[in-house]
């Protein structure tokens, strides 16, 4: 049998699914390690995919998408990110992995580095592994504020490094990078010529302050834009997002994305062109309810003692729960699962300063989200 690419085994496995494949062979488990919206997707939304299908709509599309979806996303991006940019920056994809893994094939070669959060999102490093690039981690840490430290990105820098990724607000933590902080990584950026990847993938769910898209932000044509569907409107499964690269990319993308999947199937396209164009009361509503669930969730936590990072953003609790899991946190969210039938995500999934923490989705029913976090240990 002939072997595998050799880069393939450095691929590390997600320690959430891990932990999720388990849940879905066992009966009576309070689900809290995926991050699934629990509220519906928009009637509108559903009633636009049926319609396409029903005009039979089923034919292959441009590689960039369907250019009236392509169009509202030009408008969206100006109306709430403050982003002006033109049809030809814009690519649909199936969701933000996608975009996130053709934004990574574009800059990244083998051998080169790109620095990732730490703790951050578990395909930031399976995507550079896949092309056979390094991921180098930055550590985001409870006395920064959980904020990159410049200093630290500075000392990080080699000469193999071509690009950093940025997330916020942040899966897993929640954390919301302020205006000034971005500004401080664009400029660090600059100084080394490094391209920015922008997971903004949360945009929509922000408490007590706003997001600062580094999109719109990015001034000499270094940013590549990663945005999704899935969360904002509940459409996890439809798997529409959308990369807003520098000028000059057009001929480029439409070589990748041919290589790649040619182009997003076209009734998801016109639920997403639904979705940004219609009525968006119902994000509010569960910004609302996610908001809901996390300040009932936090006052649960003071009250038995268990230290959390404050969100500001995303719907995620970032829970320490080191006092229990004997540094080795992968194994206490496995046996956790097992005895108390509570699903957390590993925090060591998302990178070494992950351990002794667990995310915690709070997008589920509260009465589930509370149940979960009583069955916690408590200090």
């Amino acid at each position: 049998m002939p072997s595998l690419a050799p880069h393939i085994p450095a691929v590390p496995a997600s320690g959430i699914r891990r932990v999720f494949e388990v849940a879905t062979r066992l009966d009576d488990v309070v689900m809290l390690a995926v991050g699934e919206p629990d509220v519906p997707v928009a009637p509108h939304i559903a009633a636009a995919a049926k319609e396409a299908w029903d005009r039979d709509e089923t034919n292959y599309g441009p590689n960039g998408g369907i250019m009236p979806l392509r169009e509202a996303i030009v408008e969206k991006l100006a109306r709430v990110n403050g982003a002006t940019v033109d049809v030809e920056r814009v690519w649909t994809t199936v969701g933000a992995t996608q975009a996130l893994y053709q934004a990574m094939t574009l800059v990244l070669a083998a051998g080169d580095e790109v620095l990732v959060p730490d703790p951050g999102y578990t395909t930031f490093t399976m995507g550079a592994r896949m092309l056979e690039a390094v991921p180098v981690p930055y550590a985001l840490l409870p006395e920064h504020g959980f904020e990159p430290d410049l200093d630290e990105l500075d000392r990080l820098v080699s000469e193999r490094t071509r690009a950093i990724v940025v997330n916020t607000p942040s899966n897993p933590l929640g954390a919301v990078f302020p205006e000034r902080v971005q500004r401080a990584l664009l400029e660090f950026a600059r100084r080394h010529d490094l391209w920015v990847v922008s997971d903004e993938v949360y945009e929509a769910f922000t408490y007590g302050e706003p997001h600062v898209s580094l999109t719109a932000l990015d001034e000499d044509d270094r940013v590549f834009g990663v945005f999704s569907l899935s969360k904002t409107y509940a459409m996890t499964g439809v798997r529409v997002g959308y990369l807003v690269t520098p000028p000059g990319f057009a001929e480029t993308m439409r070589i990748v994305q041919e290589a790649a999947i040619s182009c997003v199937a076209t009734p998801d396209q016109h639920a997403a062109l639904a979705a940004i164009t219609g009525d968006q009361s119902h994000v509010v509503a569960a910004r609302e309810h996610y908001r809901g669930n996390l300040e009932a969730a936090m006052r649960l936590l003071d009250e038995r003692g268990i230290r959390y990072l404050e969100p500001r953003g995303a719907f995620y609790l970032w829970v320490d729960v080191s006092h229990a899991s004997g540094g080795d946190v992968q194994s206490w969210a496995e046996g956790f699962l097992l005895e108390s039938r509570v699903a957390v995500g590993p925090g060591a999934a998302f990178g070494r300063r992950g351990e002794g923490w667990i995310r915690v989705c709070a997008a589920a029913r509260r009465e589930d989200l509370l149940k979960g976090l009583r069955r916690l240990p408590a200090p």
